[in-house]
């Protein structure tokens, strides 16, 4: 039974983070951006505290650099540059949230720091990354995978919140609550999968 239960939590956990985007304002838009074979997970925010743990957990380094997949309004890739005083690339495939996202950077003063792209994760080079952070659906990570392998050098970490890469053993989980709500972080290291 936990098996076979296992086996449709992705597709149950995506349909959750879906429903809840949409109750939160994303609406129809939000599900059509979803129906997209190229977007990899619902823009569902991480919480700011979550983000910090992220980061931490990663051990993240001034002047290393952090690749955020799906970097949404950009809060991981601001937190790494204005906390963490690292260089950070955020990924982003809507362009509505790129432009928005972009803006912000710049209205920041980050613009020398923080790099917003408009693309397509699943084919960025992500070869200069220290450190990748990810916020997508285990179906996602999955197809992400195989580029993270090909391109990460050894000793990066990939930190991924909530969802987990399959085939890889995490080298420390750490769960949280945020505001009641469970959160789990899942390091790996690069060389170690």
């Amino acid at each position: 039974m936990k098996k076979r239960l296992a086996r449709y939590l992705p597709a149950f956990s995506a349909a959750v983070v879906l429903t809840a985007g949409m109750i939160l304002g994303g609406g129809t838009a939000a599900a059509q951006h979803f129906t997209d074979p190229d977007t990899l997970a619902p823009d569902f925010p991480t919480p700011q505290v979550v983000v910090e743990r992220m980061l931490t957990l990663a051990q993240t380094k001034p002047g290393e650099t952090v690749y955020d997949l799906g970097c949404g309004d950009g809060r991981i890739v601001i937190t790494a540059a204005k906390q963490f005083k690292a260089k950070a690339v955020g990924i982003e495939i809507r362009r509505d949230v790129y432009e928005k996202t972009l803006e912000h950077v710049k209205a920041l003063g980050l613009a020398d720091q923080v790099r917003i792209v408009h693309g397509n994760a699943l084919h960025y080079d992500l070869s200069p990354a220290d450190v990748v952070t990810l916020y997508l659906l285990t179906s996602s990570n999955e197809r992400l995978r195989p580029e993270l392998e090909k391109e990460l050098r050894p000793g990066a970490r990939v930190v991924s919140h909530d969802f987990e890469i399959r085939g890889w053993k995490p080298s420390k989980v750490e769960k949280l609550s945020v505001d009641g709500r469970p959160h789990t972080i899942y390091l790996y290291l690069a060389s170690q999968h």
